[in-house]
């Protein structure tokens, strides 16, 4: 009985360890709810939920999931060639920037440990389908530190890891990534 109690008690620990609150652009992450409802309240991801309203993927990101997305920062945004993120706002653009948008979402839960044991297990580099339908490859770059590759060969880093959602993950990215 004793040792049921324990592994118990250990379960409802890594839960809650999983569970947990994270900052993010100044803000609180909570677990409990979804991904839309935490983002808008980042300031570092401003220009992130802009597009996502401008796509129409609100919704889609707030249904039931599960989702990873890998969510650039505003600055990330910045550093794209001058005009790109204006002509992606507009109308006109709609599908080309729902194309971005879900290029950046992974179906199903992966955080960090997860992501490590894909790339472990594809000896240092993981391939993985979009949600947009292309891939993403992933590679260690230090013990706690993954990178991700867009099909264009563009580098990001994962800056903020496993920002958990009630349907979901975040991982926050510093570069934005094209299909």
């Amino acid at each position: 009985m004793k040792r049921f109690t324990l592994l118990t008690l250990l379960v409802g620990f890594c839960a809650t360890l999983q569970a947990q609150t994270v900052m993010v652009g100044g803000e609180a992450m909570y677990p409990k709810k979804d991904i839309v409802s935490n983002a808008v309240n980042s300031v570092d991801h401003t220009t992130l939920v802009a597009a996502v309203k401008a796509a129409g993927l609100v919704e889609t990101l707030q249904g039931d999931g599960p989702f990873t997305v890998f969510a650039p920062v505003n600055d990330a945004f910045e550093n794209l060639p001058e005009g790109t993120v204006e002509a992606l706002l507009k109308p006109e653009a709609k599908a080309k920037l729902q194309a971005v948008l879900t290029y950046h979402v992974i179906p199903g839960v992966l955080d960090f440990k997860a992501l490590k044991a894909k790339i472990m297990e594809g000896k240092g580099k993981a391939v993985l389908t979009t949600v947009q339908g292309a891939k993403l490859t992933f590679m260690m770059n230090g013990e706690h530190n993954i990178l991700v590759k867009d099909a264009q060969g563009n580098v990001a880093n994962i800056t903020v890891y496993d920002v958990y959602q009630k349907n979901g993950v975040i991982q926050v990215i510093d570069s934005v990534l094209m299909p």
